[in-house]
C-alpha cells in the first residue's frame, strides 16, 4: 500500500538580504518512494518546478548544514522565526528558499512514524522480488537438462 503524506505551505524566494517573494509549495512523500521528498513549487508560470531529493537530507538539515552541490540545507532564524533554508542549483539557475521549520518538521515527524529511519528498503519489496526472479518453475528444469544427445561419439564408437 502506498500512503501519501503532503503539506501545503508558503516558502519564502529569497531575492536579496533585504527583500522576498512568497511561493506556495507542496511537501510530498510517498511510502511507495521511501528515499525521497518531493517539493512542488507553484510560481508564476505554465507548470509548476518540481524537486526530489533525500528525505535524510531534509531530517539532517533540520539540525545543521548538510548538502553539496545541488541541493544545500541548513536551519537559522530569520527575525527571530526559526526557518530551513534550501538552496538549490540547476542549470536553469539558482534559488534560495526559506521554509517555516516548525511546518517542516511537523511534517517530516509524520513521514518518519510512516517509515522510520532504517526501514526504507523493507518499502521497496526487493528482497521480495529478488526471491520471485530467482525461484525455480518447472520450465526453468527443462533447460538444465540436455534436450538433444551430444554429437561427441563415445571412445570405441564408430
Amino acid at each position: 500500500m502506498n500512503t501519501v503524506v503532503e503539506r501545503e505551505l508558503e516558502l519564502n524566494l529569497v531575492l536579496s538580504p533585504e527583500r522576498s517573494i512568497p511561493v506556495p509549495a507542496r511537501l510530498t512523500y510517498r511510502t511507495g518512494d521511501p528515499y525521497a521528498v518531493h517539493v512542488t513549487f507553484h510560481i508564476k508560470s505554465e507548470s509548476p518546478v518540481y524537486w526530489t531529493f533525500a528525505r535524510e537530507l531534509l531530517v539532517e538539515g533540520n539540525f545543521r548544514p548538510c548538502g553539496h552541490g545541488d541541493v544545500r540545507i541548513w536551519p537559522t532564524k530569520v527575525d527571530s522565526r526559526s526557518v530551513i533554508c534550501m538552496a538549490l542549483s540547476s542549470p536553469d539557475g539558482d534559488a534560495l528558499l526559506e521554509a517555516p521549520a516548525v511546518a517542516v518538521s511537523a511534517w517530516l515527524e509524520r513521514t518518519l512514524r510512516m517509515v522510520p529511519p532504517g526501514t526504507e528498503s523493507e518499502r521497496l519489496g526487493i528482497d521480495e522480488g529478488l526471491a520471485e526472479l530467482l525461484t525455480p518453475t518447472p520450465a526453468d528444469d527443462l533447460w538444465l537438462r540436455d534436450p538433444w544427445p551430444s554429437d561427441e561419439s563415445q571412445d570405441g564408437e564408430g
